[in-house]
Formats: C-alpha cells, structure tokens, sequence
C-alpha cells in the first residue's frame, strides 16, 4: 500500500501486513497454527525453509485490503467462535497497527488439531 503525503510517499510492503495478520491469528485462543497450503508446501520441500506468510494470502484492490487466514483450530472449540474473533482480531490489528483499510478477512479452518 502506499499513502502520499506533502513529504513523500509512504510504502507498507505485504510481508509487514501478513506479519502483523499472522500475529493477530496466532494470538486468538483457539487457533492452533496456520496451514501454508499445497503452494507453501512445495516451497519449503524446494527451499528447504518456510514461506514468510505461511497461512495469509493477501489480495489488493481500490486502497482496501482482503486477507485470506489459512487455520487450524484447536480440538474442542467452537469454529465459528474461533473464526469471527479471528476475523475481529486481524481487522482490528491491520487498522489500528497500519491504517490500511481492511475490506474482508475471510477464515478458512484447514484442519483440527488434537491433543496428543
């Protein structure tokens, strides 16, 4: 995103919004991890390491952003629960941290994680 002041220009890169969308996720009981996908996955089985925005896909369009969450949610939770505090948490940190407009953030509960 980028915002122009009367100083100069003002650019947020997508690695620092999906950081703070992770964190915000992460953060709300009942999410067990984020899930990278089949594209993440051939990542790390190719680089040998772990995407930087594993779990977030973000997407731009008219200054607004729409964020994708990729969870897995802990065994014994109320899914819907978890993803509308997910949804709150992540809109919340994204306009509060970084004054993006925030469109949608949709959650999408990849798996269950059991306790062993």
């Amino acid at each position: 995103m980028e915002q122009e002041e009367k100083l100069g220009a003002v650019k947020i890169s997508d690695d620092v919004i999906a950081i703070c969308a992770i964190n915000a996720a992460l953060s709300t009981k009942g999410i067990a991890g984020l899930s990278g996908g089949l594209t993440d996955t051939i990542s790390k089985n190719i680089l040998g390491k772990d995407p930087l925005k594993k779990g977030v896909k973000l997407s731009k369009e008219d200054d607004e952003i729409t964020i994708d969450i990729y969870a897995i949610v802990e065994y014994g939770r109320k899914i819907p629960e978890v993803a509308w505090d997910v949804q709150k948490n992540v809109k919340n940190e994204i306009m509060n941290i970084i004054d993006i407009p925030v469109k949608a953030v949709n959650i999408h509960v990849q798996g269950i994680n059991f306790p062993e």
